[in-house]
């Protein structure tokens, strides 16, 4: 597994300036009060905001500004060969041409269109290739950043949305010439991904009232402001105030939730050590997809709490195509979904209660970003799955390949490319030269949807979507296998790997121990047989210390765990059990010496410790042979370990 490592995103010597962030921080604090008040267009708005005066002179304002960039930027370039511009353009209209001939073709006719849509890219990509080469010294400099990244602010909130947001007030207009001073902020927001809709205003309410309320998300570069300004992007509308209609969503994301709580929230799990250890090392676009969970905070933090306690295997797996999704084909059923608000919140009902593809590839997500791990949609025709970083790429989880899926407008194919060429930063700096070229000339963009990946869009923007294919294909990066695909997304079907890893049991976990007051205590782990993990059985290193068992739910065949207790004095004990469930009404049975069979009805603990009801027993002087079991089909049951006391 390679280890993860980004880059500083700010130029050489270029840092927020301290009388900067002292008016960030001011203004941020001006906007506390106003989080359910401002008074600019609400979500769903179709009526086009009427311009004040003052609008129309800011408006006049913005159009000169990206008029006067767009000509020095477009002075600003190089020439480029004639004939090497027109062979690329002759291969992309050649590519364009070629339709696909739908899943009806029989296979011989789609193989051919498969051979010649090919050859096509690869003679594209050939000539994208001839260009870049005779640019490359200049898209390798950043000379020209402050212009461009200042145009693809201009060109992509537009100047008639940056009117209407500054309009609202003096504090909106200059949060927006706050922007506009600060190269390096808008630097970091464009490698980011940019605003979400366009709305780098509403982005920075967000970010300035994130920074009001954390001392922390001030210090520039640092996790903290990387995942506040990844939040503010993404999540670029302050709730309930949501400003729709007139610019494009690149990414789908839930608007729901309070940004800075939800902030807060991650800051002080991260402080807690509760977090995946890769969190820290996360770059703002991946912050993007952590905060935007439509899970509440309560859940996340349940989340967290009760992974630790009823499956700390799927927190420590190594494989982290699963870690932390595996809870989903663990322990959550693949049944038509229900509601039951009497077991709890959201997330622990439907954990208890199941559900198909969608509910699942939502819980896989809720346990990502719980732990702090970027994780999105992977919608397909008739199916939710889910995808995820990992420390070697984005993987799909539960569902088909890239190519079947999309989230929001942008598609698979797009999203996947985008992601494994931002792996190598040096070179997709050039790429967002390109495309911020293309935004300064108002060219169009290539397509990123589902069916149209890599259609259409102008000169510059092309070769950008090329540079990313070259950049891939120079570093030979691999896409990982999926993890789970249809099938078991739409299943309970066990994967072939539910033997849990083998683990070192301490002595002291084998060992069943006798007090002086007679109480016995039996460890989960102290048990004759099985010995360490099989199928159904799975011995962990609890969270807390010690060992534990998890009895799973997966598979039909019932197994026993068998204990022999030496007790000291024949008599009636008490029973009692420390167990984690995350479904009601399960039952255990209990074998006592061969012949006494009892049912041990479990509480529902929603995946945390409690003690199940004292159960009288009935043991002898000496050996004593206790074995307990479920029947089929079962939920899961974390055992930490059983303790018998005497009745005198």
């Amino acid at each position: 597994m390679r280890t993860k490592s980004h880059p500083s995103i700010f130029p050489q010597g270029a840092v927020h300036s301290s009388i900067v962030l002292l008016q960030t921080v001011l203004l941020g604090t001006l906007l506390l009060g106003t989080l359910g008040s401002t008074q600019y267009a609400t979500a769903q708005q179709t009526e086009e905001v009427v311009l004040t005066g003052q609008g129309e002179e800011l408006l006049a304002k913005y159009n000169a500004m990206l008029e006067s960039l767009t000509t020095e930027i477009a002075d600003s370039l190089p020439a480029i060969d004639s004939q090497r511009r027109e062979s690329f353009l002759t291969s992309r209209t050649a590519l364009a041409g070629i339709k696909d001939p739908g899943e009806a073709t029989n296979q011989a006719a789609r193989r051919i269109h498969e051979i010649k849509k090919a050859e096509s890219e690869a003679d594209a990509l050939l000539a994208a290739r001839a260009i870049l080469a005779e640019v490359n010294r200049f898209l390798s400099s950043a000379s020209l950043d402050s212009k461009l990244i200042a145009a693809a602010i201009l060109r992509n909130a537009t100047p008639r949305g940056l009117a209407e947001f500054a309009q609202q007030g003096a504090t909106e207009e200059a949060l927006l010439e706050q922007l506009f001073a600060d190269e390096a902020l808008m630097k970091q927001m464009l490698i980011a991904g940019g605003a979400n809709g366009g709305e780098y205003g509403e982005a920075m309410q967000v970010y300035t009232t994130i920074l009001a309320k954390s001392e922390r998300a001030r210090d520039v570069g640092s996790i903290f402001q990387r995942l506040a300004l990844g939040t503010a992007l993404h999540m670029p509308w302050l709730p309930g105030h949501q400003k729709g209609g007139i610019h494009n969503i690149v990414y789908r994301t839930q608007t729901t939730i309070d940004q800075v709580e939800r902030y807060q929230h991650y800051e002080q799990a991260y402080l807690d050590g509760e977090l995946d250890p890769a969190f820290k090392d996360m770059n703002t676009w991946e912050c993007r997809f952590i905060t935007d969970d439509p899970y509440s905070n309560e859940d996340l933090a349940w989340m967290r709490q009760m992974m630790r306690t009823y499956r700390p295997d799927h927190i420590t797996n190594p494989d982290y195509k699963w870690r932390f999704v595996r809870i989903v084909k663990s322990d959550v059923p693949y049944v038509s979904p229900t509601s039951d608000p009497s077991l709890g919140t959201p997330a622990q009902q439907h954990i208890a209660l199941g559900g198909i593809c969608g509910r699942r590839a939502f819980y896989g997500r809720l346990a990502c970003r719980a732990f702090g791990i970027p994780s999105r949609a992977s919608t397909q025709t008739g199916h939710g799955a889910m995808s995820h970083w990992t420390p070697d790429g984005w993987v799909v989880c539960l569902g088909a390949w890239w190519s079947m899926a999309w989230c929001g407008p942008q598609g698979g194919l797009d999203f996947l490319l985008d992601s494994q060429a931002r792996e190598q930063t040096a070179d997709y700096m050039q790429v967002l030269r390109l495309q911020w070229i293309g935004d300064a000339l108002a060219e169009p963009d290539v397509s990123i949807r589902h069916g149209q990946y890599g259609q259409g869009g102008g000169f510059w923007d092309g070769l950008a979507f090329y540079k990313k294919r070259a950049i891939v294909e120079d570093a030979e990066v691999e896409a990982l296998e999926l993890a789970g695909g249809m099938k078991l997304g739409e299943s309970d079907e066990l994967l072939g790997d539910e033997t849990a890893e083998e683990i070192e049991i301490p002595e002291a976990d084998r060992t069943i121990a006798v007090g002086d007051n007679g109480i016995i205590t039996i460890p989960a782990a102290a048990c004759d047989r099985p010995t360490n993990s099989t199928d159904k059985v799975g011995f962990m290193k609890g969270w807390d210390g010690g060992t534990q068992i998890h009895y799973g739910r997966l598979g039909q065949r019932p197994e026993l765990i068998r204990y022999t207790v030496e007790a000291p004095a024949a008599g009636t004990y008490e029973l009692v059990a420390k167990v984690a469930t995350v479904s009601p009404k399960q039952v255990a049975i209990l074998r006592l010496n061969r012949r006494t069979l009892l049912d041990i009805p479990l509480p529902y603990t929603k995946g945390l410790w409690q003690e199940t009801e004292p159960l009288k027993v009935e043991l002898k002087e000496g050996r004593n042979s206790i074995m307990l079991t479920t029947r089929a089909p079962n939920r899961g049951i974390t055992i930490k370990e059983f303790r018998l006391q005497p009745i005198k």
